[in-house]
């Protein structure tokens, strides 16, 4: 006879994942930022992968629907990560000096 459910162990292992996950992506340097978004991009195509799996293998209407959900919003996230990752890339190319700038 457990005291504490499941349900209340998956709970606090999910609020620890959240402090734990803010706390490492607002301390990361904006240096590192960049091959973290990487990265990043790659375990959610990894999750794609394992939502479509996941979705094909369930047999309810319910499981249908949250594994189609699951690709969407991770779709969504690597959309967004090549997004903020090219947007960071170009942070760090050179600009063209002014003179040029005004001929253009």
């Amino acid at each position: 006879m457990d005291l504490i459910s499941d349900g209340i162990y998956n709970l606090i292992i999910f609020v620890l994942a959240i402090y734990i996950g803010y706390h490492v992506v607002w301390n990361v340097t904006p240096a590192l930022h960049t091959p973290l978004m990487a990265v990043t991009n790659a375990i959610s195509a990894i999750v794609i992968v394992g939502a479509m799996l996941a979705a094909a293998l369930t047999v309810t209407p319910l499981g249908k629907a949250m594994g189609t959900l699951a690709v969407a919003l991770a779709a969504v996230n690597v959309f967004g990560g090549f997004l903020v990752t090219r947007r960071m890339l170009e942070m760090f190319k050179k600009k063209a000096p002014k003179a040029q700038a005004e001929k253009h």
